[in-house]
């Protein structure tokens, strides 16, 4: 027989999902992959239960139901400082998965270039070479996790056609500075370019940290596609509800790649989640008092256990240090942390391109009680050193 596409030689199954069976295979607490132990809001659960016996129950509108894109058009006005157009400026997506391949075909020809900063989603390198393109990792360098601008501008010399910024970033928990930004923006103009945001984590933020949105850096809303969902930010992670905002030249392009790669998200979801959009500021407010208590929480309990790691700026992960433990692999010490400490965790390797193994992340959005009782088995990591 013929042999199957090469494109995806390259790059393995999620290292993420991976170990999320793992840590199901051996009883594990799953601080793998990135998803809440508990309930989304009240306002979407009773919404949700009302749906299912009204509908909608069939398609919606491909780009996104009408009531939904204006809910999520007002929203994000307020929160990016732009005046955003439901109509023309916003499509709605299968998360944010969907979003960034999305937006990744819409940019990228076979045979382009895209840089990636290096910690990465492990998504981004995958979906550049689906694309056809040609990943450029740029790295973030410990422990603040910054770039060097010279080394960003070498990838726009070799032909970056694009950049992709998770912002705040999956995994290192770095908040980009307005700062780092504008250089970055400098860069985009000079070599022509656009930006493909992932800004999923735009509401977990901690002080004195701000977020700023790309795409509201002046001249920024024509090169940028903003990519985000609202899987973390309303603890709806199986919803999977995602949306690209860009300026009406790229959305048209997106929703041609939209519809025929999904045609379009679930209906009954988008009507269940406009509540949750239509929420107030003390909603957002409170959501970094939690998650601010549940990083201080985990992290002291790291401290105490004498665990070294980072400290992250936004999102809800952090790197362990695993150097005095004696692996060569990574990923061997992630299989056994899940098996002899009863605690999952995703190998470092999996989100750099340089050769890192002394790196696993833990995830720390879970109630108080799980990450208690987390804490408790990380006690015995010791038992893991060689």
């Amino acid at each position: 027989m013929k042999p199957l596409s090469a494109r995806t030689a390259g790059f393995t199954d999620s290292v993420i999902r991976r170990m999320t069976r793992i840590c199901n295979q051996y009883g594990a607490v799953n601080l793998s992959q990135g998803f809440p132990d508990f309930d989304p809001p009240h306002v979407l659960l009773d919404r949700l239960a009302q749906v299912s016996r009204e509908g909608p129950h069939q398609y919606a509108v491909t780009w996104g139901a009408e009531n939904f894109r204006r809910a999520l058009a007002a929203k994000q006005s307020k929160y990016m400082g732009l005046p955003i157009d439901p109509d023309s400026q916003v499509l709605v997506t299968c998360g944010s998965t969907e979003a960034m391949m999305c937006a990744m075909m819409t940019v990228v020809d076979p045979g382009d270039k895209v840089a990636v900063f290096s910690p990465f989603y492990e998504n981004y390198g995958a979906d550049a070479i689906l694309s056809g393109a040609q990943p450029i990792y740029v790295p973030l360098k410990p422990p603040a996790y910054q770039f060097d601008p010279e080394e960003l501008e070498d990838a726009f010399r070799q032909g970056a056609k694009a950049l992709i910024l998770c912002n705040p970033s999956n995994p290192c928990g770095k908040v980009f500075t307005r700062g780092e930004l504008e250089t970055i923006a400098c860069l985009v103009r000079k070599y022509d370019a656009y930006v493909i945001t992932d800004e999923v984590y735009e509401h977990i933020v901690y002080a004195p940290h701000v977020h700023t949105y790309f795409a509201s850096l002046p001249g920024m809303f024509q090169r940028t596609i903003s990519c985000s969902s609202l899987s973390k930010t309303y603890s709806i992670t199986g919803w999977r509800l995602g949306y690209i905002i860009a300026s009406p030249e790229i959305i048209d392009v997106a929703k041609k790649v939209h519809d025929f790669l999904t045609v379009g998200a679930a209906a009954p979801l988008q009507e269940a989640a406009i509540p949750g959009l239509e929420m107030g500021e003390d909603y957002y407010r409170q959501l970094r008092q939690i998650y601010t208590e549940k990083r201080d929480f985990f992290l002291k309990g790291l401290d105490d256990l004498g665990i070294a790691h980072n400290v992250p700026q936004g999102a809800y992960y952090v790197l362990l240090d695993i150097s005095e433990y004696g692996y060569a692999s990574d990923l061997e010490f992630c299989e056994a942390m899940a098996a002899k400490v009863g605690v999952g965790a995703v190998p470092g390797s999996s989100f750099f391109r340089e050769d890192v193994n002394h790196l696993v992340r833990l995830h720390f959005a879970k109630k108080e009680s799980t990450l208690q009782g987390a804490l408790e088995r990380l006690a015995n990591l010791n038992k893991l050193k060689k």
